[in-house]
């Protein structure tokens, strides 16, 4: 094609971004903006839908302004997303009905529980794969519909539509004309049955979830409809959409099964392709769609870390002790461990493979002796440990041992913790030249979409090494200091009272 590049709209937790990338899988241009994140009680995590939508498309435009590019210089938009955060908007206005309720969000945690007490849980994971937990989209809906007034009416006639973001994004880029998700963000909703593609009734009668307000599940990658003419000056056809963590996936050009990454966000997310069969784990790890295209659907186990890099922002925010996240790897580094201090994360509950809603975060270990840069080591450490826990266990669900890791996302920088990273798991891990893969892969689903890029084959050659760290610790020592882990995490479960 004759075309410049593709424009990836890249809709995260706390900014949205636009990146342009060229045949080769580079960076033209990009742009980022952040966003409010509200919280109105303890445990509530809501976004301003509107606030989501200016943020995007105005890096969208100063992306393309940047670049020097008019629209017809772009083959076609791919859009990635914060995967679970909720939307349900008006169909005729397109105003929504209240905020998005954010991925992080616990407010249906008793409903999770009774559903789980009621016996669901075994029935709900064989049909989506998921664990019933508050993480997912489905219990996030059911509360939008009973709290916000007449909102379920509206939806049983019709009147409503629910979305994750990308469903919201593609309602907007279309001035309303489409109400469209792909298969990758529809396996997250716990609405989905996975094994066959559909909306699931006995889960929508199980969440009392009218099928009106649902939207049509489409693949990965193909041509959904045109951005309208007045957004950018003439229209752009959209033809990629798939969640943040499978865009990574996909950007990481993990298409044969075994071949896993871990995205170091705001928490961290490993997946595993396996291939073609939607395998169930016996591990609380949950089974994904990957990405649908041309038909065939590839799924992938994945491990949830909720808090991941936002340990870092807490450092930052909360306790005062670095003044930029950049800072932590410095102060981390003038010491050489983390003086027998262990930090869980808990902030908002463990996720896998634990789910414990009730956890809360510990420090462990301190003496006279800790000081701030134990702290930032111990929560480096931290990130580390929980991937661990999770490859550990997605290795047995699979029945392949890795051979490498290939990590991406905004920690990923962070050399001591790939280090520490690589040490735990006793294989490599391997850091690409381009760590905004996330964006990529959604470049890369919309550019095959329009024969930007002709095959998966063609992609392969643009991934390129940046750098590889090689296990160094001995496997005596990883075995003390993960031994020391699990006894910390054992004193940060359970330690919210359940209401």
């Amino acid at each position: 094609m004759t075309a410049a590049a593709i424009l990836a709209l890249d809709q995260g937790t706390t900014s949205s971004r636009a990146i342009l990338f060229n045949h080769a899988g580079q960076i033209v241009a990009s742009a980022q903006q952040e966003f409010r994140q509200i919280v109105p009680k303890a445990g509530w995590v809501e976004h301003d839908p509107e606030e989501i939508w200016s943020s995007q498309i105005t890096v969208a435009q100063q992306a393309l302004t940047k670049a020097n590019l008019q629209p017809t210089d772009i083959a076609a938009i791919g859009i990635t997303n914060q995967r679970e955060t909720t939307i349900v908007w008006d169909r005729k206005t397109g105003h929504p009905i209240h905020n998005a309720i954010v991925w992080q969000d616990r407010r249906t945690a008793n409903l999770c529980d009774q559903l789980k007490r009621e016996g669901h849980l075994e029935s709900v994971q064989q049909k989506t794969g998921l664990v019933i937990d508050a993480y997912f989209s489905g219990s996030k809906v059911r509360w939008l519909l009973d709290n916000i007034p007449g909102a379920r009416d509206r939806a049983n006639r019709g009147e409503l539509a629910f979305g994750t973001v990308d469903s919201w994004l593609l309602c907007k880029l279309t001035a309303g004309a489409v109400h469209i998700t792909d298969a990758s963000n529809a396996s997250r909703t716990m609405l989905f049955n996975i094994h066959t593609n559909q909306w699931d009734d006995d889960l929508l009668k199980l969440l009392a979830i009218p099928r009106e307000i649902l939207p049509e599940v489409r693949s990965s990658s193909e041509v959904y409809a045109q951005s309208a003419p007045a957004l950018f000056g003439a229209p752009i056809k959209i033809a990629g959409i798939a969640g943040d963590q499978q865009a990574a996936l996909f950007g990481q050009t993990c298409f044969s099964r075994g071949l896993a990454k871990n995205t170091y966000g705001t928490g961290c997310f490993m997946l595993m392709n396996i291939g073609q069969e939607a395998i169930i784990s016996q591990h609380k790890l949950l089974t994904t769609i990957a990405w649908q295209r041309e038909r065939t659907t590839e799924y992938a186990l994945e491990g949830s870390v909720f808090i991941g890099g936002a340990v870092v922002q807490w450092l930052r925010d909360g306790l005062g002790i670095i003044k930029s996240a950049a800072d932590v790897e410095r102060l981390a580094a003038t010491v050489p461990d983390s003086g027998g201090v262990y930090l869980v994360p808990a902030f908002a509950g463990l996720g896998a493979p634990h789910w414990d809603q009730y956890a809360r975060g510990s420090i462990s270990g301190i003496t006279r002796g800790t000081t701030a840069a134990h702290f930032a080591r111990a929560a480096l450490e931290a990130i580390a440990f929980q991937v661990a826990d999770i490859l550990q266990l997605m290795q047995k669900d699979s029945g392949v041992q890795i051979k490498e890791l290939r990590v991406d996302g905004g920690a990923a920088a962070n050399n001591l913790l790939m280090q520490f990273q690589a040490d735990l798991l006793g294989v490599p891990v391997v850091r690409p030249k381009v760590t905004e893969t996330t964006a990529l892969g959604a470049a890369y689903l919309a550019g095959l979409a329009v024969g930007y890029w002709n095959s998966p084959t063609d992609i392969q050659s643009n991934w390129q090494t940046d750098r590889t760290f090689e296990p160094s610790l001995s496997r005596k020592e990883v075995d003390h200091r993960t031994s020391r882990w699990t006894q910390a995490l054992d004193r940060a479960r359970d330690w919210e009272e359940q209401a």
